[in-house]
């Protein structure tokens, strides 16, 4: 019983080479996150809607949802980007691809974190935008107000929308996010990591691309997932785990 266990261990296990290693490979890529509105699995969807229509051909989201991602005020989440004063377009365009990444794309796999959450079990977390990305955001979104730096938790949500929170002060976003890096990996709780690298690295997830190209972050999910994982939590080798393992398992095996 305790070798099977073993066996388990070195087939689950990150890192894994060989079959193993295409095993877990597999099971993150082309997967659509458990959360409030994500499809079980992805697919066609042949009429997303506007921004949302880049992952037409393979999406966790469904055209209802790729919709309500373009309002100002969606039964999405009922978040209104406009809590202090109107968002301009320049600006909001970035967020609704925010949006529409997050609920279509299927090649986020290789960031899915566990959430403890009533409205989602799963999230993502520093998954490394491409710099041009996280540069243009911050440009056009720049002097548009916002009065909070983490825009998951700590509303006002008693009108059952998102107000500022008592005593808080509408500030321009620069004042706030003082950097592209800074916009980009702290509104969401660093669901999103700033990288250095540029859009043509095939390192990096872009939020926008050319449809007639093809979506280049299936290349780049691929590329992570195969182990070339970005900064994080240091794992411990296969060898490293069984040196741990097998002493307590002397007598048994």
């Amino acid at each position: 019983m305790a070798a099977r266990w073993v066996l388990v261990l070195l087939v689950a296990w990150p890192g894994a080479t060989g079959v193993t290693g295409a095993a877990v490979q597999d099971s993150v890529l082309n997967t659509c996150m458990d959360a409030k509105h994500h499809k079980a699995e992805p697919g066609p969807e042949g009429e997303l809607y506007g921004q949302c229509s880049l992952w037409k051909d393979n999406a966790c989201c469904t055209a209802n949802t790729s919709v309500e991602a373009h309002r100002d005020q969606s039964y999405l989440y009922g978040f209104n980007w406009d809590h202090c004063g109107v968002m301009p377009a320049r600006c909001k365009r970035h967020f609704i691809q925010d949006t529409c990444l997050y609920e279509c794309s299927p090649n986020l796999g290789p960031w899915i974190d566990q959430a403890d959450t009533s409205w989602r079990r799963q999230r993502i977390l520093h998954v490394p935008l491409c710099r041009e990305d996280c540069e243009q955001w911050w440009e056009d979104c720049k002097d548009a107000f916002t009065c909070k730096e983490n825009w998951h938790k700590g509303w006002n949500w008693t009108s059952g929308t998102n107000r500022c929170p008592r005593g808080s002060l509408c500030r321009r976003f620069s004042a706030v996010f003082p950097s592209p890096a800074a916009l980009c990996e702290l509104v969401w709780s660093h669901s999103y990591r700033f990288s250095a690298l540029s859009r043509d690295s095939g390192r990096c997830i872009r939020l926008w691309w050319d449809p007639a190209e093809g979506n280049p972050n299936v290349a780049v999910a691929r590329f992570y997932a195969s182990g070339a994982a970005p900064p994080g939590p240091s794992r411990l080798p296969v060898p490293a785990v069984l040196g741990l393992l097998l002493p307590a398992l002397r007598g048994v095996l």
